[in-house]
């Protein structure tokens, strides 16, 4: 049920498509953060309509609320949210990790409190498959440990240790629990770690694949604060590390020309909360402009679309003026419209770099656009 067909390269820049039981996904692809089970603002159909293939979906916030038990109750992750395409969850590994003060990391795995009532939980590899499994997604992720941006060189070296040993529980559990009845098709990819200490990366490689094939890789921790320099080094070392049969999956980055950056240097999907999260604050992506910000005054009477080469909804039915007045006017539509748009620009991005890399045009066509999309935000 599980394949990746390699279709083309344009030197480590790479086009393929990931099978799922539940189709197809063709790469590069950015896959739109459906955290609690909602892509913010959106109902599934816009989703759809935005010809994004694949979506993300994040196991703490789903065990938390309104409970894994009951998802699979009500017929499992894609009927609770209405997404009948391929879907990914995470391990809710990076949540946990970020409740610095609430929890207490041991051998065994993570007791944490929950951010809604201060409950006392705890996340072992195996609860996070049971989890993971129960939800039904069709790619889940092995719970790891992600060091915080900045650690220093025992932090990294002690999260790759644990990541390891809990790669392997993982993967007992999920091969333990496939033998069970009524379990849906599923996919475990590994989490890689090492923060940005190059041997670390590479060590903690070769020994993941040392412990067998794998479906797909993770990249973890390089979205937690490092410098942009350190990541596209680190993305270089793997692309010569990691088997170019599979997909890479680099967690918790989209923005534009980071993506781009990282598509050039072999990754394969991505996910991030930017899109909705800069529509929130008024902020939209733009070919020719880079980043805008719609509150700004210069957008009062301008009746062009956010983006004239944009085929979105809210590029075709709305102007900046309408949208600043949306924003300032704090409209729970500027969110919506401003969401898709942003949305849209990422998975159309996606998809021109797959042309790109398919017609051999990519190196060209990605220098010239990161050139113009920086040029122009830093003018912004």
């Amino acid at each position: 049920m599980f394949e990746f067909h390699l279709a083309a390269t344009h030197g480590a820049a790479r086009s393929g498509t990931l099978t799922t039981p539940h189709g197809e996904v063709p790469t590069p692809a950015f896959m739109p953060v459906g955290t609690a089970g909602t892509v913010k603002g959106l109902i599934m159909e816009e989703v759809e309509a935005l010809s994004a293939r694949m979506v993300l979906a994040n196991t703490y916030h789903l065990y938390l609320r309104p409970g894994h038990g009951l998802v699979r109750q009500l017929g499992g992750i894609h009927a609770f949210m209405r997404w009948n395409r391929p879907l990914l969850t995470d391990s809710g590994g990076f949540q946990v990790f970020s409740l610095a003060g609430t929890r207490t990391i041991h051998e065994q795995g993570v007791e944490f409190r929950s951010h809604l009532d201060g409950s006392k939980h705890e996340f072992t590899p195996e609860s996070v498959m049971d989890i993971q499994r129960t939800l039904g997604a069709d790619v889940i992720m092995a719970f790891d440990e992600c060091p915080p941006g900045g650690c220093d060189r025992g932090t990294a070296e002690a999260a790759n240790r644990r990541t390891l040993d809990w790669l392997s529980r993982c993967r007992a559990r999920f091969e333990e629990i496939g033998g069970e009845r009524d379990v849906p098709e599923q996919a475990l990819f590994p989490v890689l770690q090492g923060n940005v200490y190059d041997d670390l990366r590479l060590e903690h490689a070769r020994q993941f694949r040392d412990l067998g094939d794998w479906p797909g890789y993770g990249i973890g921790g390089l979205s937690v604060g490092e410098a942009k320099e350190d990541m596209w080094r680190v993305l270089e070392l793997l692309n010569d590390e990691l088997p170019a049969s599979v997909p890479r999956y680099l967690m918790g980055v989209g923005y534009p020309d980071d993506l781009l950056e990282a598509v050039a240097r072999g990754c394969d999907m991505f996910d991030c909360v930017a899109p909705t999260r800069n529509a929130r604050h008024g902020t939209a992506w733009t070919s020719h402009e880079g980043q805008i910000n719609l509150k700004a005054a210069r957008f009062r009477d301008d009746s062009s679309p956010v983006d004239p080469g944009c085929d979105c909804y809210t590029c075709s039915h709305y102007d900046r003026a309408y949208l600043r007045h949306l924003v300032v006017s704090n409209e729970l539509l500027s969110l919506r419209l401003l969401s898709i748009h942003n949305l849209r620009f990422l998975v159309r991005l996606g998809e021109e770099a797959r042309r790109r890399v398919g017609e051999g045009t990519f190196d060209t066509w990605q220098r010239d656009w990161l050139e113009r999309y920086r040029n122009e935000r830093s003018q912004a």
